[in-house]
Formats: structure tokens, sequence, C-alpha cells
């Protein structure tokens, strides 16, 4: 069965074992065009200026192809960031191999790397797996291209959207150092809907604003991330802004998907500020909040403690009023003008029991509004951080 980017028809994936990782799971991906003709693409990147080789790779391959390509190869358990000249070459030469089996410009071949960093590539287990991982490719194989990209993930992350006449596939992994912008993450989506780079950019751009790029889970940005779109055309022209919401919708899919895994979460937060002064404020606001450690843990603790929220709020940099202050949980109000009131007091334990929560604060200042999806902070996400091992 075809699913995520092997949904779209014009694509097939691939997923193998390659040796990358010690403990022998899959590590090596590859999505294509299922005729190996390049076609209409684009990127955004992570803003880290500690950048990765295959980000730089990526967006010079994408300049220099004028928004092409026919391939995007993926690999897990090694960023090859922090790898100097060495990791350039590894990275190019990752794309040259594919290339020569696709019968295609290196220029054509997208790259993408995650999973640790300041180590070299293993380029001698690699190098000989890559016309296995080409020639392994199947319009089935979006589940196992998914599968390979996965370092602390738990699950593959695969979407489909269906829009007027056409269809936006995806995959992606995430499951910490997740925050704007983008998220840590590597994503690769496709579409049959005939676009050019510029609209495939615009629509990528569009699709990221609200998902990725309002997904904040520990605070910390990667040196890796990338988000990659492919056109295969094979539905036609479509309006452009329904091929955005497409896209946006696939993003904001993912993005919940990779909120819902991140690294040893017990919750998955959707945290709004709203009557601000302006929406860049609520998101300043939002973004501080979700950022906050003594916030994380007291929703990992099931605790409505409104006074961090408030305190966070108040220091960040934005207008704040503590009379015009408000907090619900779960539409519940706990606090009005930055005082405790009486409320349902069950009804906000169960809403803090759950795996969801919903949290508001209303600055009651204008008609600004924000919003984050981020997480509770855990012993098990400390645990999975210790170290490199």
């Amino acid at each position: 069965m075809s699913t995520g980017v092997t949904a779209v028809p014009g694509f097939v994936a691939a997923g193998i074992a390659a040796g990358i990782k010690a403990s022998g799971a899959p590590d090596l991906s590859l999505v294509a065009t299922a005729d190996g003709r390049p076609v209409a693409a684009a990127g955004v990147f992570t803003r880290n200026l500690m950048t990765a080789a295959p980000v730089r790779t990526s967006r010079d391959h994408l300049t220099s192809s004028g928004g092409q390509a026919a391939a995007v190869v993926l690999n897990s358990g090694n960023a090859n960031a922090a790898t100097g000249e060495t990791g350039m070459r590894d990275a190019e030469e990752m794309c040259a191999l594919v290339a020569a089996e696709l019968g295609v410009d290196r220029h054509h071949v997208l790259v993408c790397s995650t999973g640790l960093i300041g180590i070299p590539m293993p380029m001698d287990v690699i190098s000989p797996a890559i016309p296995g991982l080409v020639a392994a490719r199947a319009a089935d194989g979006g589940a196992s291209a998914a599968t390979a990209i996965m370092t602390t993930d738990t699950h593959a992350k695969q979407v489909v959207v269906q829009g007027p006449g056409f269809t936006v596939g995806g995959m992606a992994k995430g499951a910490a150092m997740l925050s704007p912008n983008m998220a840590t993450m590597l994503a690769v989506l496709t579409t049959d809907a005939a676009a050019t780079p510029e609209q495939l950019k615009a629509a990528l751009t569009h699709g990221v604003a609200d998902s990725f790029n309002a997904l904040d889970v520990d605070g910390c940005t990667s040196t890796n991330d990338t988000v990659l779109l492919l056109s295969s055309g094979l539905a036609g022209p479509v309006p452009q802004d329904a091929l955005e919401a497409a896209v946006a919708a696939a993003c904001a899919d993912l993005a919940g998907q990779m909120a819902g895994d991140a690294e040893g979460a017990t919750k998955v937060v959707r945290f709004q500020v709203v009557g601000a002064h302006s929406d860049d404020e609520a998101l300043v606001g939002a973004r501080a909040v979700s950022r906050s450690q003594l916030v994380k843990c007291s929703w990992y603790g099931q605790d409505p403690y409104w006074g961090r929220i408030a305190s966070d709020l108040g220091s960040c940099g934005i207008h704040f009023d503590p009379e015009l202050f408000s907090v619900s949980y779960g539409g519940v109000t706990v606090c009005r003008g930055a005082v405790d009131v009486d409320h349902d007091v069950e009804a906000v334990k169960a809403h803090m029991a759950g795996r969801h929560l919903d949290i508001v604060a209303d600055l009651g200042l204008g008609s600004g509004r924000g919003q984050i999806l981020t997480n509770d902070l855990t012993h098990a996400y400390v645990d999975e951080n210790m170290g490199t091992s």
C-alpha cells in the first residue's frame, strides 16, 4: 500500500539498513521520482548558523539546478554536522552516488542527515549501500523510507492530504531539539500538483509558519533542519491557495505527530496567548512559557500552577498588566486579574491528567494571538539526553 511520500503519483521511495546504526536498524532512505527525471523542488532550512554539511549541500544544489530535483537521499544515525570539509565531501559523495545510479546530474540530488553531531560519516558503509538503496525504490516504499530516518522517534511519521484534484504526501522525523525556526527535524513532502519552484517555495514557507515554526519542545534549534517539497506535476496546475492549504495541512499533521512523540513527553500542550498588543508579542509570550522549565515541570506533575505562567509572561519583555490577566485550563478559568478564582477543581484536575492540554493565557490588552505546540519536561527527557551513547 502506498503511504506518505509515495501516496502521490510519480514518486517512489525506499529505506534500508546500511550499517550506520550499531543496532542494525534501518538508517538509509530515498525518495525519488518514479521515472528518475528532475522535477520542480523547493526547500526551507535551519536558521542555526552552525549549519550541517547536508543543509549547505542541498541549498547549493537547489540554487545550481534552478529548483529541480530527482531524488532526496537521507540517513539517520549521523548528522554530518561539525565535520568540516570532509563532511562537505561526504554529503556531495552521497548525492553523486545516487545521481550515478539514476543517471542524473549530482545537483539534481538533495541530501539530509540526522543523528549525532561531530562524528565523521561512515562512508565505508554508506557508499556501498547506495546502489542497493536505489534498486529498492518502489511505489509502496513510503513506510520503509519514513522508518529509516527515525532517530529517537518511537514511530514513523507520515501524512497524506487530498486537495481538490491533487495529493500531498509527506514523511518526517523529530523527537527532540524541537524549536523554531524550524523545529529540529527532517521532512520530505511530495505533490502531483504542477507548480514552479517559486510556487512550491511559497507554499512551503506558508506551510511551515504555523506548524513546524510553531513547535517548541525544548528551545534548542538543530543544525540539520530541512523541509523539502517536490512536485511530479502529474495532476496539472492547481490554484495556489489550494496548494498552500494542502501543504499547510500536511505540515500541521506532521508537527502534531512530532509533538506527540517528543522525547520523554507525557503531555502534548497547546499553549495560546490571546489579548496581546500584537500577534508578534503574543508569540513571544507563548514561546517564553513553552520554554520555561518550571512551567513544563508543573505540566508533568499535572499541577495547574498558573503563577509560573504569569511570572514568565510578565518578564519576557511584552506588554503585561496583572489586573487584566487571566488563565484557563481546558476552558476552565482558574485566575482573573492575576488572582485565583473559584472554579471547577475536579474538571481542571481531569484535564491535567489527560494526554493533551489546552491552556490559554489572556493578557486583556488587544487582539494579538499566538500559539505554540509544546510538551512537558520529564525525567525520561533528561535520561535520553545525558550523553551521546
